[in-house]
């Protein structure tokens, strides 16, 4: 386990090193610059911004200067928000996100689970038909129509929920449904078809004619060998729910991540583009890298089948 561990990091911290590398040189193919957006300065002006940020350094020069404050957890100041950092803007941002990202992603998880367990073990039945449907339309829906639909009906029609802004519990439901929508109804699907396909096993046949109650069976056998898709379905999830969603975070008035990502790159503004884009690289190959260990730990032959395969 501890190879496997150490080889998995190994492989995640040059993942980064690769995605800082592209993001970087990437950013400075863009035509423009952050500082003539909005209107045009003096040449003299510009030159002495450019300077003061270091962007007149020949590009190589600028790299290593980066990847050497990305060793200190520095990922460089705004160039469109005076005085104002990356980390700040990431540090204000994230928290909101998070918060609103871990409730979506228990409710995607809870009911996603429930969904597609019951689909599975009523498989035909009406119970089946009925949660499929409800997977459908969350997988059909947009996050942005569903939320306009939830603030009319829940929050102007029903008065039961504030309609935007953040703040208070009752405040973070509405985005977080909307938010949960898609990955409850993909999760239900994923499970419903994985846990199908496990209930007609040999040794599922076999619990069944020792007698065994059905719902020791789907927890004891079935999950475990269930959620094995689910669990892989998991790291890219986390990711892109806790780093927040722009459409969601608009529409309620919520002042977290997502915007960062849409307003950086209207902006020009490399060095927040450049942060927010790493951030999320390094959040979505962390969960990747804690779902692998969830994994193998689920199932140790996967973590045989690595060891095997690195020895060649």
């Amino acid at each position: 386990m501890t190879s496997y561990f150490f080889k998995k990091f190994i492989t995640l911290l040059l993942s980064l090193v690769v995605v800082a590398t592209l993001t970087f040189f990437l950013m400075h193919a863009i035509p423009g610059d952050p500082f003539t957006q909005e209107k045009a300065i003096p040449e003299e002006i510009l030159h002495a911004m450019q300077a003061h940020y270091g962007l007149d350094k020949p590009l190589i020069v600028q790299y290593f200067d980066y990847m050497e404050g990305l060793c200190r957890f520095d990922l460089g100041p705004s160039f469109k928000y005076q005085g104002r950092t990356v980390n700040e803007i990431i540090g204000e941002g994230f928290p909101v996100s998070l918060c609103l990202g871990l409730e979506a992603l228990f409710i995607s998880l809870c009911l996603g689970t429930i969904f597609g367990s019951l689909s599975a073990c009523r498989q035909g039945k009406w119970q089946d038909r009925t949660m499929m449907c409800v997977a459908v339309l969350g997988l059909s829906i947009p996050s942005f129509l569903l939320a306009t639909f939830l603030q009319y009906l829940l929050a102007m029609k029903l008065d039961l929920l504030p309609v935007a802004r953040w703040g208070t519990f009752a405040q973070s439901i509405l985005p977080a449904l909307s938010l949960a929508a898609l990955p409850t109804a993909f999760i239900a699907r994923l499970l419903r078809t994985s846990m199908i396909e496990v209930l007609h096993q040999d040794y599922i046949q076999t619990a069944k004619s020792k007698g065994l109650s059905p719902a020791w069976i789907v927890y004891k056998h079935v999950l475990r060998n269930a959620l094995l898709p689910v669990a892989s379905y998991l790291g890219p999830l986390t990711a892109s729910i806790l780093t927040g969603s722009f459409a969601i975070e608009k529409i309620f008035g919520i002042p977290g991540l997502g915007q960062w990502f849409v307003l950086s790159i209207t902006n020009r503004d490399y060095t927040v583009i450049m942060g927010t884009t790493l951030f999320y690289s390094a959040i979505l190959m962390s969960t990747v890298f804690l779902v692998d260990l969830l994994y193998s730990w689920i199932d140790p032959r996967i973590q045989n089948n690595f060891n095997k395969g690195a020895s060649v």
